[in-house]
């Protein structure tokens, strides 16, 4: 092959790459589809799932708070509520009647307090072990300053007070039963004790006759002593509370406690 002949060949070989090149860069050129829908897609649907439960809030998100715990036994909101300590009662009352007329089970749920109205329902709750139990107020009681509830055997186990004999608790009274007759502010009466000596329960019950002419008081042995009990003519709060007053007996432990009779 002369040189000529080579140059020549060199030539068109050059011009078929020079093409070839020339037409692979158009090709790559070419603009890809727009994934402008596609994105919008993807956007729209990772801001309309949910967020998974156990991921943190962002800003801006309103989380609702959980609903309040609903009241035992659809009893309604509570009415009223007291914070204080709580003592139980056991065997020493066994077999024995309560205010409200039946006989003391320390197996039931039940409890005394002063001044709730007989038959009202409670829950006690344990602040130390926020332990509770709904309890049925059936007697009165306790008759020891600082205390506000005395439980049964039952309720003491089951808010924890048993081990520890008193312990402090939360008490939220529910609306009581309505009773046929009932006066809306209640029965009212004073009771002064307990005494360890009869005699002096006897001495204050005849000093209170000469006080107090038109109201009945009685005197009555308990398990925890002796007591002398007040009922005003007019048993309303008001006058009983001025009744309890002006009542100073010398044993400093014998104590007038204003208590609800009905």
């Amino acid at each position: 092959m002369t040189r000529r002949a080579v140059s020549a060949a060199a030539i068109s070989v050059f011009a078929l790459m020079a093409g070839g090149c020339h037409r692979e860069t158009t090709r790559a050129s070419q603009p890809p589809p727009p994934p402008a829908t596609r994105t919008a897609a993807n956007h729209t649907s990772r801001t309309a799932r949910p967020p998974h439960p156990d991921s943190g809030t962002t800003a801006g998100t309103v989380v609702p708070s959980p609903p309040p715990p609903p009241a035992p036994n659809g009893l309604g909101k509570p009415v009223s509520s007291e914070i204080g300590l709580a003592s139980w009662y056991g065997p020493p009352y066994a077999g024995r009647k309560g205010a409200d007329g039946t006989v003391y089970n320390q197996n039931a749920m039940t409890a005394a307090h002063l001044t709730l109205p007989l038959g009202t329902m409670v829950r006690v709750t344990n602040l130390t072990n926020n332990e509770s139990a709904v309890v049925k107020i059936t007697d009165r009681g306790p008759f020891v300053r600082g205390r506000i509830i005395d439980l049964s055997l039952a309720a003491a186990k089951a808010t924890g007070v048993y081990r520890a004999g008193v312990a402090k608790v939360k008490v939220e009274a529910f609306a009581a039963p309505a009773r046929a007759n009932a006066d809306p502010g209640g029965k009212w009466c004073v009771q002064i004790g307990a005494f360890a000596r009869e005699s002096d329960a006897v001495k204050l019950k005849q000093d209170l006759l000469r006080r107090y002419t038109t109201a009945k008081v009685i005197e009555f042995p308990g398990p925890t002593g002796y007591w002398v009990r007040v009922n005003p003519k007019f048993p309303d709060k008001k006058n009983a509370a001025e009744v309890a007053d002006g009542i100073h007996p010398k044993d400093p432990a014998a104590e007038p406690y204003l208590i609800r009779t009905d």
